[in-house]
């Protein structure tokens, strides 16, 4: 059994992972094998620092030891899930674990800053370390149909996804919540994507993303009206519609998670999570230059 550390606390993902790992608090069908949370260290955040004291008694409550630093979980956990909602600290966060040699998954978004996303993806490559960052909604049910049934549907030649989009300038742009429909974008496209065009107003984003295969994506941000998470999918042989239902998409996540910790083997190449924040920092050059193209720099 692999034992797991998580890193703070202000986020719920905490509490829903640990019950989906360890078994308890949760249906059995959400239940996923092969790993256990043994330990944690609630931590600090300049988001949401009133959410960490509930998640941190309930994380108590299902006996998991806390530790003031994350430094100090090193040299007792087998791998660590980096879970802060302040993308602006998943480098300082992670960087120990990965120069210990601990098999790491940060949560969206891999980091705020291509540069130091780059920092950290040289650091593992550089130490042999299997690093993974995703959004849930990349493993939604809908979107792995997509994949299952290429054979019936053919390839998919273009993809509209959406998902709520608030803002916070910690994790500016689409990186604090719209995250999420850019993961689902590239699940369905796959990487390739040379540069974008960005409109913002306080309701709403939208991105259009030119793949240098000519095909097109883009990503509807919400702010404003009713919201969800979702896609169109254009393939060779069907137009598909998709409303995401998001029961399965921790389980879903930390199968992969999990899978990484066991084989040492990333289930997506890093180089894509390199993509996304490039695509995202794109995206928010772009709505400040109003809409201007902008060319990804990877």
């Amino acid at each position: 059994m692999i034992k797991v550390g998580l890193v703070d606390f202000d986020t719920s993902h905490v509490v829903a992972f640990t019950q989906r790992l360890n078994h308890i608090d949760i249906d059995e069908e959400q239940w996923v094998e092969g790993a256990k949370v043994v330990i944690g260290c609630p931590g600090e955040s300049k988001i949401s620092p009133e959410r960490i004291p509930g998640f941190t008694e309930k994380l108590k409550e299902y006996g998991i030891e806390l530790v003031d630093k994350p430094e100090e979980m090193i040299g007792r956990i087998d791998a660590v899930m980096v879970e802060s909602v302040d993308g602006s600290v998943h480098y300082e966060r992670a960087l120990p674990f990965i120069e210990a040699g601990i098999p790491t998954f940060i949560d969206k978004p891999f980091t705020c800053s291509l540069d130091e996303a780059k920092r950290l993806a040289e650091l593992a490559a550089e130490k042999g370390v299997p690093l993974f960052s995703s959004s849930s909604l990349r493993y939604a049910l809908e979107v792995q149909e997509i994949e299952k049934k290429r054979d019936e549907y053919g390839d998919v030649v273009g993809a509209d996804a959406y998902s709520p989009a608030p803002q916070h300038p910690r994790n500016p742009g689409l990186f604090h919540y719209g995250i999420h429909g850019v993961e689902t974008l590239y699940a369905l496209m796959g990487p390739g994507c040379e540069h974008v065009s960005c409109f913002s107003d306080e309701g709403t984003d939208v991105v259009m993303g030119y793949w240098k295969d000519g095909r097109v994506g883009t990503v509807r941000g919400i702010r404003k009206g009713a919201s969800g998470y979702g896609f169109s999918a254009f393939c060779q042989n069907r137009i598909l519609h998709h409303q995401i239902n998001t029961a399965y998409i921790y389980r879903e996540l930390l199968k992969r998670v999990v899978e990484m910790f066991q084989t040492g083997k990333p289930p997506i190449d890093i180089s894509e999570s390199l993509e996304i924040v490039a695509f995202i920092e794109a995206a928010l050059e772009s709505s400040r230059k109003s809409g201007e193209v902008v060319e990804l720099k990877i």
